[in-house]
């Protein structure tokens, strides 16, 4: 399903739907998805790869918008608790829609958290 919502165009004409593809996290590897006869980079996807692309404007929250720039203001303005507590509200209410939004296919919730983590201890003295 992830594949499916996420492929450019000319990347879906090539997938095999009944093969078992993988995410490959790796953020120095190219590959987004891999199956055992065939790899998708970061232009055979639609939306910027969060474990791969480490621009501002990448999201790290796909479902509710919020961008690597976003969690860095939340921390720097001491909101960052409140981010993955508004996250939860929505996924406690439904609202989550990861498996069509988010590249990997999961919920966002733990790279929020770890990349607000990452944030704390890059700050701390």
């Amino acid at each position: 399903m992830t594949l499916k919502a996420l492929l450019t165009p000319a990347a879906l004409a090539t997938l095999d739907p009944k093969a078992e593809h993988r995410f490959c996290p790796e953020a120095g590897c190219q590959t987004v998805y891999f199956s055992s006869t065939r790899a998708y980079g970061q232009a055979d996807v639609k939306v910027a790869v969060y474990q791969k692309d480490i621009r501002a404007t990448t999201h790290v929250c796909y479902c509710f918008g919020s961008t690597r720039a976003d969690l860095k203001r939340s921390h720097r303005e001491g909101q960052a608790a409140l981010l993955p507590q508004v996250i939860r509200a929505h996924i406690q209410a439904g609202r989550c829609g990861c498996k069509v939004n988010n590249p990997q296919g999961s919920c966002c919730l733990g790279n929020v958290n770890r990349a607000l983590k990452a944030l704390r201890e890059a700050h701390q003295p």
